[in-house]
């Protein structure tokens, strides 16, 4: 475990990533830095006009986790075990899903001149995943499923391909894949000691979990 300095948390809403996030930091008594997605200002107006604010609020998510992310690599990153809550990497799933061509030759230049400027790289990448249905129950159950002025069933359905997408191709570090369907990340105590011991004692390569239960 003590090579894992470094973790990042993954996951489409619905999936337990905050939760999990948290008692991960908890059990290593470690420092959590989650992403400020909510301080966009121009995601209101991306709600009620996608089509024209959708760069505006992609460029303000990519400048602002650049920022922190660059914040991260310039201070004390293995001073203590630190968790995030997002990979930089994964910006590019939400500007394939939003913008158009033009946008996107535009965003993909400015991706990469950023992502050479020294990223830190996690010791290890969980991704939280589970099938579309059961994070659709998670979020109506919370009142976070909207047909308008929100998060959609056929938007999620999307960004849930979208990312199992992404992390089916990713290979830049160690990661655990964790499908969550059966797990109670968010009450049940035994499934998130469980998990934790998983991560405690997770290596290189693609790994998967699976629940004892």
């Amino acid at each position: 475990m003590d090579s894992h300095r470094y973790i990042v948390v993954e996951g489409v809403i619905g999936s337990g990533k905050s939760h999990f996030a948290l008692a991960l930091t908890d059990a290593l008594n470690g420092r959590l830095v989650k992403d400020a997605a909510a301080e966009n200002p121009f995601l209101e107006n991306y709600y009620k006009d996608p089509r024209n604010f959708a760069f505006a609020a992609q460029m303000f998510y990519l400048l602002n986790r650049f920022r922190q992310q660059r914040e991260l690599a310039q201070g004390e990153l293995f001073a203590s075990a630190l968790v995030t809550d997002y990979l930089f990497a994964r910006d590019r799933i939400f500007a394939y899903l939003a913008l158009n061509d033009a946008e996107l030759a535009l965003y993909e230049q400015l991706f990469k001149l950023l992502a050479r400027e020294g990223i830190p790289q996690p010791d290890l990448v969980v991704y939280l995943q589970a099938s579309t249905e059961v994070l659709a129950a998670r979020l109506k159950r919370k009142g976070l499923l909207k047909e308008k002025g929100g998060l959609s069933l056929e938007a999620l359905d999307q960004l849930n391909k979208a990312y199992n997408a992404f992390f089916f191709n990713y290979s830049d570090t160690p990661l655990l894949v964790v499908n969550t369907n059966e797990l109670d990340l968010s009450g049940d105590a035994g499934d998130m000691s469980d998990l934790i011991e998983r991560v405690r004692h997770s290596h290189s390569g693609t790994q998967y979990y699976t629940p004892k239960k």
